[in-house]
């Protein structure tokens, strides 16, 4: 079907599609709610609210439509019509962060109240219009509330809630896998690289074997990551991003390591260059995961680094002595 203009809609056609929208909107907010009710408790009622309200917008039009026309709606559809309210789909509603929501119920209202308004110039009958124009009036308090609602979050409790909501959030689904990829990395990959270190004493087998241990690493705790859980229960997000964090930190941390055994044979002493600079490396890798401990999981600096160091420690031990045996 070829679209068609606004200007061209009968009334029957602007309630139905008028219908339609708010039908699908609560829907959307609805869907909002159901998606942030835990974590953001303030931002699912007022979306609840915006819900009911929507729904009860519906009832309004549908009990004009039946007055005039009957119970029957008219075959249009939103996409018959040129410039018409445009709707993300689903699967991108569903994987909108709550700050986006709010301002996609800002736009959305914006939207809808503008809709009323040209369509209220449209229509001839008395009833019609005025019912239009009033909703056109209460779809400009939605956007307003969307409005008040990010101002809301913005200052006062509601921000420092969701200031800290947000920041349990970002540990859960960014700092964890990351810190467990790096933790994985570093510590794991020390008894193979330096066992080939030192049975080898050559910098290019020693590479390649840290290379291949920190890749494999990286495959092994990035799927395990990804299947461990869904986040649909614990809130942790996306298993395939938590995964790919994971994954990736794991490789890092294996890797870093393992690059100063690039350095060349013509090098004077280029495998005692290159051990040294691995030492070093890895002393600081243990650093920087003690110091993420203890910024973002609550562990005293000196606690967690006592755990990482020894833990590393007795790793890095095994290696050489392995190696050297």
């Amino acid at each position: 079907m070829p679209q068609v203009a606004l200007s061209e809609l009968t009334e029957r056609d602007i309630l139905t599609l008028a219908i339609s929208n708010e039908e699908e909107d609560s829907r959307i907010y609805q869907c909002f709610a159901d998606q942030v009710r835990a974590v953001y408790p303030h931002s699912a009622t007022v979306f609840d609210e915006m819900a009911d309200d929507e729904r009860g917008h519906r009832d309004m039009l549908y009990d004009l439509y039946k007055t005039r026309f009957g119970e029957h709606l008219s075959p249009i559809r939103r996409e018959d019509v040129k410039g018409f309210l445009k709707r993300r789909p689903v699967w991108l509603i569903q994987n909108l962060g709550v700050d986006k929501m709010r301002r996609e119920a800002e736009i959305m209202e914006m939207q809808a109240a503008n809709f009323y308004e040209k369509s209220a110039d449209r229509v001839l009958d008395i009833g019609i219009r005025s019912l239009l124009l009033k909703l056109a009036e209460l779809e400009r308090s939605h956007e307003k509330k969307a409005t008040g609602m990010m101002e809301a979050t913005s200052s006062g409790l509601v921000a420092d809630e969701e200031a800290e909501t947000k920041k349990r959030m970002f540990v859960l689904q960014y700092v964890q896998p990351g810190l467990a990829g790096l933790m994985d990395g570093s510590v794991s990959t020390l008894a193979p690289v330096f066992a080939a270190a030192f049975a080898t004493h050559g910098n290019w087998p020693t590479f390649l074997v840290g290379l291949a241990a920190s890749i494999g690493a990286g495959i092994s705790m990035g799927f395990a990551e990804a299947l461990s859980d869904d986040g649909s229960l614990t809130g942790r997000g996306s298993p395939w991003i938590r995964g790919a964090i994971c994954g990736i930190m794991t490789t890092v941390g294996g890797i870093g390591h393992t690059i100063p055994y690039l350095v060349p044979d013509s090098v004077p002493n280029a495998f005692l260059v290159a051990t040294g600079i691995a030492t070093m490396i890895v002393l600081f890798e243990l650093w920087v995961i003690a110091w993420i401990r203890a910024k973002f999981m609550d562990t005293p600096f000196l606690q967690a680094a006592y755990q990482v160091v020894l833990g590393g420690a007795l790793v890095f031990i095994a290696g050489i002595l392995i190696g050297s045996a």
